[in-house]
């Protein structure tokens, strides 16, 4: 296997096959420091790394994939994680990688396939996690964060005098947690509403010809995919940036395939012995104030892609809706679920839930009229 590795800041001289490349780039935090390596089963020279996150490479020709995989520190082997699957067919490939111009609060999930399902057990999971099936998922912006009750209600409190009309008015344990209890179309008429005040286009409307924008009633919207604006995500979007680049893993994590109290808020028992948190039941740092136990975002590490609580806290409402048999005929690119259903998808896991249902492979199903303390959501936007 041959290594080649670079950062995301400068178009340095071209590398030479094994050569390192070493340069911190700094976004609006340290946290956002990134070192990525290109590592296939050729020689690769890097040729070009332009402002826009597009690196260029050179080898020897074949039909291969380069894997890219990224890391917050130097410290060692163990801390790199595979980013994204590459494949190449030529002597050259150009690859938008990252953004350095990503909008704020959000990560760039790079364009790639993936293997969608339950990869462990089948014996563990649900009939619906199942066949596996590969996805190829276009580039997308994910909210780093759940959205939380600072940011709902900012959205929220501008937008109901232009018109918007909501449920549920929304709840958390405080500013800083996840915004709970706000059922599906809360959620889609808010991410309209975040648009229109960023001055987005937005991305759900009342009519298929995409003229009235949608911010009231229960009639189900129309998407106009194409749109810059926010929406929530695709069940099949969900899942890749909750993989966090990583393949054949259970949780959100690429080190393990166990879960604890240290890296997620859920109900901890021992009937799943992938389940090996020293402490049980609610997570203690957070089971206090009377239910919902939510955490802070963020409190938990990122994912490979800078995501956290992707596993744990409150359930995140997808745009798809429900099947349990929907993957045995799932188109292979940008999927956007069965074309009807009676529930929508949620996915994350929860504070009130075990680990069983913190693996990035479950699909819960929810009504889309029904909120609950257990379930939140966090937006997208296109590329």
């Amino acid at each position: 296997m041959k290594t080649t590795t670079f950062t995301s800041k400068h178009a340095l001289t071209p590398l030479l096959s094994g050569a390192l490349l070493i340069a911190c780039f700094l976004g609006a935090a340290a946290q956002d420091a990134r070192f990525f390596r290109i590592t296939g089963p050729v020689p690769t020279r890097i040729t070009g790394i332009t402002a826009d996150g597009t690196v260029t490479w050179t080898n020897v020709a074949t039909n291969a994939t380069f894997t890219v995989q990224t890391a917050t520190t130097l410290r060692g082997p163990a801390n790199w994680v595979d980013y994204v699957q590459v494949p190449a067919s030529n002597a050259a490939t150009a690859f938008r990688l990252f953004s350095t111009n990503a909008p704020f609060g959000m990560a760039l999930i790079p364009a790639g396939s993936f293997t969608m399902g339950n990869c462990m057990d089948p014996a563990e999971g649900f009939t619906d996690e199942l066949p596996l099936h590969t996805v190829y998922v276009s580039a997308f912006y994910m909210d780093r964060y759940d959205v939380t009750k600072a940011l709902w209600d900012a959205v929220k409190t501008w937008s109901v005098t232009k018109g918007y009309y909501y449920s549920h008015a929304g709840s958390g344990k405080a500013s800083t947690h996840p915004v709970q209890t706000i059922n599906w179309f809360d959620a889609v008429r808010w991410c309209n509403a975040r648009s229109q005040k960023e001055g987005l286009t937005p991305c759900y409307y009342a009519d298929p010809g995409f003229t009235n924008v949608y911010g009231s009633g229960v009639a189900l919207p129309y998407v106009k995919w194409d749109a810059k604006g926010y929406r929530l995500p695709t069940g099949a979007e969900w899942e890749k940036a909750a993989r966090g680049g990583t393949s054949g893993r259970r949780f959100p994590w690429s080190n393990v395939d166990t879960i604890t109290h240290s890296q997620a808020n859920y109900y901890s028992y021992s009937s799943y012995a992938y389940d090996i948190s020293p402490t049980r039941n609610y997570h203690p740092t957070f089971a206090t104030g009377g239910q919902p136990y939510t955490s802070p975002v963020g409190y938990f590490a990122a994912n490979g892609y800078g995501l956290y609580d992707m596993a744990g806290n409150v359930l995140q409402w997808c745009w798809d809706w429900f099947s349990d048999t929907y993957y045995s005929s799932s188109p292979g690119s940008d999927p956007h679920g069965p074309a009807s259903g009676s529930y929508r998808t949620l996915r994350g896991g929860t504070w009130q839930n075990a680990a069983a249902i913190a693996r990035c492979s479950v699909c819960g199903d929810g009504n889309p009229v029904y909120a609950d303390n257990r379930a939140g959501f966090r937006c997208v936007r296109g590329f």
